[in-house]
């Protein structure tokens, strides 16, 4: 910024949000006569070309006026986004999209609601990716399906439902398999999986008295089967609204870019990694086209925010998937407020 006068910067503005606006190039013509300073066409051309020289601008055809580079939008946001607040309408309304139905609900379903709520507001697609990893525990149950083999069930206090099998020594009764569930729940109900492993821990010589081998080698058993999956981070992505980001297809290479981001977006794997990079800072966060390599090919912007539980640690993040023309103003503070609410809600 500091290489830009005061010409300069009023000119590459109104470069950036006539793109922003309308995805398209502005001539020089066209900027002197919405310019709040007197310049020539010809002085105006001179400033576009320092700013191409700067890699701020380019030219997308010979004699077509310019829009913007994926640097020069950084520079924008970083330097002159203005971002202002949500009005007290758009939060009733954001709240109202998330929260319907009550905070009794599974957390999974608030979630989507969220993806698609963003999308709704934006037009872009809508990304929440949720860890389960500190989900607390509500009740566990044991069922046997073969002769060595149990289907553990696990309520969480969300109202998730997950399913694990385990291996069971031949002959376990059915007896243990119900003296199991009743001293997880009666001892570790209402903790998360780490927790109830450490407790589990703490509880080893009690929990040998109080049951037999066979039942407490279940209760390890039950419990490692999440905590294990835990371990690696054990993630949910829910994605809305993929089919906003073909209205605004102008041509074929539009299309071409579209198709490559919806075979970014199936790919969840790199997905999930950038969205979990995201988790590192606070606040909201701006990726712009190929500053992340996967949207190098399709040209698109993520705008994402952490969000944390009642104990202020990060369990998911959130935002909106789009062409790096998304309206950034209006979508940074729908974000981070949205992320903000669904803390509050998984408390």
């Amino acid at each position: 910024m500091a290489r830009l006068d005061r010409r300069s910067r009023e000119i590459f503005r109104r470069i950036v949000d006539t793109y922003l606006e309308t995805g398209e190039p502005l001539g020089s013509r066209n900027l002197s006569r919405i310019l709040p300073m007197a310049l020539s066409p010809a002085s105006i051309r001179n400033v576009m070309a320092d700013l191409e020289y700067l890699g701020l601008i380019y030219s997308p055809h010979t004699s077509a006026g310019r829009l913007p580079t994926e640097s020069g939008l950084r520079l924008f946001v970083d330097a002159m986004l203005e971002v202002g607040d949500l009005t007290a309408d758009e939060r009733r309304d954001i709240e109202n999209r998330v929260a319907a139905g009550g905070s009794g609900r599974p957390v999974d379903e608030f979630l989507a609601d969220a993806s698609r709520m963003l999308s709704g507001l934006s037009r872009g697609a809508g990304v929440v990716l949720a860890s389960k990893i500190d989900q607390r525990l509500k009740q566990v149950e044991f069922l046997r399906l073969e002769p060595t083999r149990a289907l553990v069930v696990l309520v969480g206090e969300d109202g998730s439902v997950e399913n694990r099998l385990i291996d069971i020594e031949p002959g376990t009764s059915p007896s243990a398999l119900i003296e199991a569930s009743n001293y997880i729940n009666a001892h570790l109900r209402g903790r998360s999986l780490s927790e109830a492993r450490t407790e589990l821990l703490h509880r080893q010589t009690e929990m040998r008295a109080e049951l037999d081998q066979l039942t407490a080698r279940l209760v390890d058993q039950g419990l490692a089967s999440w905590a294990g999956k835990s371990a690696g981070r054990l993630e949910t992505l829910i994605v809305r609204g993929q089919a906003n980001l073909l209205e605004d297809v102008r041509a074929a290479e539009d299309l071409e870019r579209i198709r490559l981001l919806f075979d970014d977006i199936e790919t969840q794997r790199e997905l999930v990694e950038l969205l979990g990079s995201a988790e590192a800072g606070d606040g909201v966060r701006i990726f712009i086209g190929s500053e992340n390599k996967l949207f190098s090919l399709s040209g698109s912007s993520l705008v994402v925010s952490p969000y944390r539980d009642q104990e202020n640690r990060v369990v998911g993040v959130l935002g909106v998937i789009g062409p790096t023309r998304l309206n950034y103003a209006r979508i940074v503070p729908m974000v981070d407020y949205t992320a903000k609410l669904v803390g509050r809600l998984i408390r």
